[in-house]
């Protein structure tokens, strides 16, 4: 009797070395470092779901060894995103990896610049991706998209759905270089752009709605992006935005070339302006008599946070006219015989700034 229970007791402890030398090999690598494989675990998967996929691709051994180690090491946050895995790894290795969230940085980045248009925008974001600039525009002149957008961001409003403004997000998208996933929507993308806006301007919420000339976020960014391409090559913007002030505050017009270009829908440095164009009426062109006191229906450009800055701390002074040198240095005048006096001076110095 006592070699039939011994016997029985060795049957069960060889059973048990066997299940665990079973189980400690199936948590060890499938080959080697050299086999790489890409793993994609998607949003949503469970751990069963992963484990399959691990096994379909030839990274782990068995499926109910790996669903158990996963049970007993309690591992419950497998993260989503693209992974570089080698079958020269072990499940330990595998599990850890993806709970790290340790992914292969298939990201792209996007830079956009301070003072361009939403055209151009739509232009850089066509590059990086399959959505063409058309199909990037017309989401962003949506009304059924920009009023979901409007009910989600605090500073836009029905101003932007205006039947003569060009693009409705134009000044709003703000200008710096981002990173997107490769498989990024139209959407993201345009949200990660007013995300960043929501965040400069929280802090001077308070500031716009209590200045006299420019009380909501549409008119400081119309103004913004104003000064952000006159004072593109100036040393001083909050200067250019005092002498704004002064035109808006004595109903002067503010005779502003580069509103006069987007009215025309024409590039500054493209060439220059027919007399048709510079005497065109309408809700950007800022050289028409009918806009005297008044600003542009709409922003411009997506400025930075240095020209909405510039808007709303600018300098006091007596001056209406600036003009900038080719080496950023503005002249302010009081007139225009004396503004006329330092444009013919500069350019009898060569210091005149030429578009290229």
């Amino acid at each position: 009797m006592k070699k039939i229970v011994m016997f029985g007791l060795g049957l069960i402890l060889l059973l048990v070395i066997s299940i665990l030398v079973y189980y400690n090999t199936s948590l060890s690598p499938t080959g080697t470092k050299e086999e790489i494989v890409s793993f994609e675990v998607k949003n949503g998967m469970t751990s069963k779901s992963i484990i399959s996929e691990l096994h379909k691709d030839g990274l782990i051994k068995n499926e109910v060894v790996a669903y158990i180690y996963v049970k007993i090491n309690n591992v419950t946050n497998l993260q989503a995103g693209t992974y570089e895995l080698n079958k020269g790894m072990s499940l330990k290795e595998i599990i850890n990896t993806i709970v790290n969230g340790e992914t292969v940085d298939d990201s792209l980045s996007l830079t956009f610049i301070e003072g361009k248009r939403v055209k151009k925008f739509a232009q850089i974001i066509s590059e990086k991706y399959d959505y063409t600039e058309d199909e990037i525009l017309k989401k962003w002149s949506d009304k059924t998209y920009l009023e979901t957008l409007i009910s989600k961001y605090w500073f836009l409003t029905d101003e932007i759905l205006n039947d003569g403004i060009y693009y409705p997000l134009e000044g709003y998208l703000y200008p710096d270089t981002y990173r997107f996933k490769k498989e990024a929507t139209i959407e993201e993308i345009t949200e990660k752009l007013l995300d960043t806006m929501a965040d400069k301007l929280a802090s001077y919420r308070n500031k716009i709605d209590n200045n006299q000339y420019v009380n909501t976020i549409h008119k400081a960014l119309t103004l913004a992006s104003i000064v952000e391409l006159e004072g593109a090559k100036s040393d001083d913007r909050a200067g250019i935005a005092g002498v704004f002030y002064n035109r808006l505050r004595d109903g002067w017009n503010l005779g502003s070339d580069v509103t006069t270009y987007y009215a025309a829908q024409i590039d500054f440095s493209d060439r220059d302006l027919t007399q048709a164009e510079l005497d065109d009426v309408n809700g950007y062109n800022t050289r028409s008599a009918s806009m005297a006191g008044k600003l542009p229906i709409g922003p411009i450009c997506n400025p930075n946070v240095e020209s909405i800055l510039a808007v709303l701390n600018p300098k006091e002074s007596d001056y209406y006219f600036f003009v900038a040198d080719k080496n950023g240095k503005t002249y302010f005048s009081k007139n225009n015989s004396e503004h006329a006096a330092i444009v013919a001076e500069l350019k009898s110095k060569g210091l005149w700034y030429t578009y290229s």
